[in-house]
């Protein structure tokens, strides 16, 4: 079983002392949305590992380059 199975997304977002839409938003996802993975329902792999990159990695998206359409042809 995998960390991320293991501990709560709110103890995660608690122990960092940020609300529900700091948190969220950082990784892409509504607060009503997120409020909804903290009280037990399933979240998506893609989102799992984005909190995992932004909340416990520490990664800021906004310093990753972007791939476009472009440059992926190149």
């Amino acid at each position: 079983m995998k960390i991320l199975e293991l501990v709560n997304p709110r103890e995660i977002r608690r122990r960092l002392g940020l609300n529900q839409e700091e948190f969220w938003t950082r990784i892409g996802v509504t607060q009503s949305g997120g409020s909804r993975y903290e009280s037990g329902r399933t979240m998506p792999k893609p989102v799992r590992q984005l909190l995992r990159l932004v909340h416990v990695e520490r990664v800021d998206l906004s310093r990753v380059k972007k791939r476009t359409s472009r440059s992926s042809t190149i």
